[in-house]
């Protein structure tokens, strides 16, 4: 292959990369190894009872700025199954166990559960995590 038609064939990635700006690049190479050793991360689940998935996802939507302004949380995400609406996935990780203790106290949570008998199909699934592979929280 020619030297033109090498570079005519990685275009289109350096494009894409040359897109993404520098600071995006280069943020994620830090982020992971300066979690503390006590993160503590989680993955609830819960699903809407038929015809209750628009409902579910409306007072579900609110809680990911309420809870990504919490002091102590240092990601949270909340999606929801492409193949299944209405089932809602969240991961989450906080600066400790105690600092997830203390975000479901929190106003904003308890309202949210509160709704939920007539929401949700049954309980949140609640699956405490280990995160591995943190040269930080390995030790």
């Amino acid at each position: 292959m020619t030297t033109l038609l090498k570079a005519l064939a990685i275009a289109p990635a350096i494009a894409v990369l040359a897109a993404v700006p520098a600071t995006a690049q280069n943020k994620t190479a830090g982020r992971y190894d300066t979690l503390p050793a006590t993160a503590y991360a989680v993955v609830a689940e819960v699903r809407a009872k038929p015809g209750k998935e628009g409902a579910l996802r409306e007072v579900t939507l609110p809680l990911v700025a309420a809870v990504r302004n919490e002091p102590n949380n240092l990601l949270y995400f909340l999606h929801e199954d492409r193949q299944s609406p209405g089932h809602f996935v969240f991961y989450e990780i906080f600066a400790s166990e105690a600092d997830f203790v203390a975000h479901n106290a929190t106003p904003h949570v308890q309202a949210w559960f509160a709704k939920l008998p007539e929401l949700a199909a049954g309980e949140v699934k609640v699956t405490r995590m280990e995160i591995l592979g943190n040269t930080r929280s390995d030790r």
